[in-house]
């Protein structure tokens, strides 16, 4: 997740908009167009690496006085279902702070980025203050930051992409082979087998994964097969065990954070270029949690949000 999802925010540097820093004066929940607006520039930062949105002050960095508190009352799973409904992705990589300025409170969006751009699936139509049909965006449009605008994205923007996709690629390589020049002298370089597989057979040699340092390696090549599910098919299959629409996205991010699973090799794993996958032993945690107290995951969110109060 990018670092425009740390907690810290510097209510001094609200000078000028930029590709990273977008201002909105108020936002109301109930109306279309505030909506689609907002999602343009959700998407927009995530397509160009992140950044972060603040409501509740003018184009010049001032607060405008629009009471912010319907904003910060709305459920971050809204927001992610809001940008499935444009888009068909899942994307929950953004954090929701009220910060005080002014003796008063404004409110940071903070986005992280996506290894490939979203693409807008669905138009974003609303009628604006006259009645007339106004659209934020098109389907089949991909939105980058350009300076203090969210825009259309041209072949520069799909460029800048792919080079930041190959730039991850390129420090893995190197990070490989700086393992190996550096080594130590007399190291030794082994080639292992790599047709691994995992069973469920009693006749299987049983493995337990874990994060001490001090113990002999084994290494499951095909990760896909130990953590089959990425987060879409992660809910599919507590939709198929706990019934339909129980669980989200964000509780999946809600849960992750309070129970320390990007650190439980049990869990989960994040290879350096893919999203985080899942095991299922992870899918029998989150049902076994439903199961004892079906308000877990209400309660996580309503923890989450306190926290992310300012005073």
């Amino acid at each position: 997740m990018q670092e425009a999802l740390g907690v810290g925010f510097d209510v001094a540097s609200l000078r000028n908009e930029s590709d990273i820093l977008d201002f909105k004066m108020g936002f109301d929940p109930v109306k279309s167009s505030d909506w689609c607006e907002l999602i343009k520039d959700i998407v927009s930062m995530a397509n160009s690496g992140g950044g972060q949105i603040v409501i509740g002050v003018n184009d010049d960095g001032t607060r405008s006085g629009e009471d912010v508190s319907g904003f910060l009352a709305v459920d971050p799973a809204d927001i992610t279902n809001k940008i499935h409904k444009y888009t068909e992705q899942q994307f929950a990589e953004f954090r929701v702070d009220s910060v005080g300025m002014g003796g008063s409170s404004i409110a940071v969006m903070s986005i992280g980025g996506v290894r490939y751009p979203l693409v807008f699936s669905a138009p974003g139509e609303y009628e604006n203050t006259m009645g007339k049909s106004k659209s934020a965006f098109a389907k089949g449009t991909v939105y980058f930051r350009h300076g203090a605008k969210s825009e259309p994205g041209t072949s520069d923007d799909l460029r800048d992409s792919l080079e930041r996709e190959l730039g991850r690629v390129k420090d893995f390589w190197l990070t490989g082979i700086t393992k190996v020049v550096e080594a130590p002298a007399g190291s030794e370089i082994h080639v292992v087998q790599g047709d691994v597989s995992v069973g469920h057979s009693d006749s299987t040699q049983q493995i337990r994964l874990t994060d001490q340092g001090n113990g002999p390696l084994f290494r499951v090549v095909d990760n896909d097969q130990l953590y089959p599910y990425r987060t879409k098919e992660l809910l599919k299959r507590l939709d198929d065990l706990l019934g339909p629409k129980k669980i989200g996205s964000y509780d999946i991010l809600m849960a992750r954070r309070a129970h320390s699973v990007d650190s439980n090799p049990n869990y989960s794993y994040q290879g350096r270029f893919g999203s985080r996958q899942y095991s299922e032993a992870f899918v029998e945690f989150l049902a076994s949690e439903y199961s004892g107290d079906e308000q877990c995951f209400q309660k996580l969110r309503d923890a989450s949000r306190l926290r992310g109060v300012k005073t």
